[in-house]
Order: structure tokens, then C-alpha cells, then sequence
């Protein structure tokens, strides 16, 4: 017995539990940058979702990862899996460890602002959607709210707070975020990247919800 056996008998073991206790997923993987799930399915597989492994905690607010249970071995980091309980991406699979997985609840758009420079005063230049050149495009991602809102800079009586997102989405090789990138989402939410972190499971964003 090595690793690579042990590791393939671990994910046979999650197929078998996961025909028994799951439900069809299909699987999908990007091949560009723009709508991952608008290709053919690769395959349809029983797969189920967790908290721990022994199904005695639901999930709670705020909270988007879940632990899969399905046969692994023709999946990769990144790969969607969508299906009754919703669209999943696979976020870690590390060695002999459960799958780390992200239940998505929006699909987004990435976008660059190239700001023009005669919209503004002065120095000051605006971004605009005309200016606005994509990156990625349609893709399931999870939004969750963040832990806090920004004042706006007028300060009245009656103002609320801009509020704070926390967004996980898979990377794609080759883009890279950076700050003030604009991810718009179905809902016709705007939002503007503060921080984006490039982890081993996929992009971790900080973003403040902006006007349209």
C-alpha cells in the first residue's frame, strides 16, 4: 500500500457511501473563461453533502463549505458538481483528507474598469460600464455578507451603511484579480474587489456592494 492506493481506495469508499445515501450531480469543468457550465456535462455521479461525516449538524448562516461524499478520482480542484442541493465547486482535495467543497447562491461576472479619463473632475477619472472589459463570465461563485459596512463620505442622518461582501469563486489559470476589479452578479449587484486572495482552494474576495 502506498499513497496514491490509499488515496484511490478513499474516494471509491466515498463513491459507494455517496450511491447509497446521494443524489445524481452533474460535474462540469471550465475550458474557458466564460460560462463553465454551458458545456456537456463530463458525467453525472451520486454525490452527497455534509457538515461532518456524521450527518448531525445542519448548516448554518453565513457558512459556505460543505464536505462531499462521492468518488474523486476523475474530479479536480475547481470542477463544478450541480445538482439537487445546488451548484457546488470543489475547492481542496487534499491528501487522504475530506473533500472541501463551496456551495455557490450566485452566478458572477468579472470586469475590468478601464476608467475614462474625460468622465470626472480634474484628476478624478469614473468607470462606466462602457469601460468595463471582462474577465471572467458566468460563473456560480458564493457572496455571503461580510462583518461590516463602509460610511459614506456625506455622513447624513438618514444614510446606512455600504455594506461589506465575502466572496469565493475558483481561479482560472492565467487571471489574475486585483483591486477595484467589478464583479456583477444576476441580481444586478455591483460590487468592487478590496482584497483578493489567491489560495490553494480558489480566490478568497473582499468586496463593498457600489452603485450600478
Amino acid at each position: 500500500m502506498d499513497g496514491t492506493k490509499l488515496q484511490a481506495k478513499i474516494y471509491i469508499g466515498y463513491g459507494k457511501a455517496a450511491k447509497r445515501i446521494g443524489f445524481d450531480y452533474q460535474q462540469f469543468r471550465a475550458t474557458s473563461a466564460s460560462n463553465p457550465l454551458s458545456s456537456t456535462a463530463l458525467q453525472t455521479l451520486p454525490a452527497s453533502f455534509t457538515t461532518n461525516f456524521s450527518y448531525s449538524a445542519p448548516n448554518k448562516y453565513g457558512q459556505a463549505t460543505w464536505l462531499g461524499l462521492f468518488d474523486a478520482r476523475p474530479l479536480e480542484v475547481g470542477d463544478f458538481l450541480v445538482g439537487r442541493q445546488g451548484t457546488f465547486f470543489i475547492a481542496a482535495m487534499q491528501d487522504t483528507l475530506p473533500i472541501y467543497c463551496v456551495l455557490t447562491n450566485r452566478v458572477v461576472s468579472v470586469l475590468r474598469d478601464h476608467q475614462d479619463q474625460s468622465i470626472g473632475l480634474g484628476a478624478y477619472s469614473g468607470g462606466t460600464r462602457a469601460t468595463e472589459v471582462s474577465l471572467m463570465q458566468g460563473w456560480p461563485a458564493s457572496i455571503l455578507q461580510g462583518t461590516k459596512g463602509e460610511t459614506n463620505d456625506a455622513k447624513l442622518p438618514l444614510d446606512v451603511k455600504t455594506p461589506w461582501w465575502l466572496i469565493l469563486m475558483p481561479a482560472y489559470p492565467g487571471i489574475i484579480l486585483r483591486t477595484s476589479d467589478v464583479i456583477r452578479c444576476e441580481l444586478g449587484r455591483k460590487y468592487v474587489i478590496s482584497s483578493a486572495e489567491l489560495t490553494d482552494m480558489g480566490w478568497r474576495i473582499t468586496a463593498m456592494q457600489a452603485q450600478v
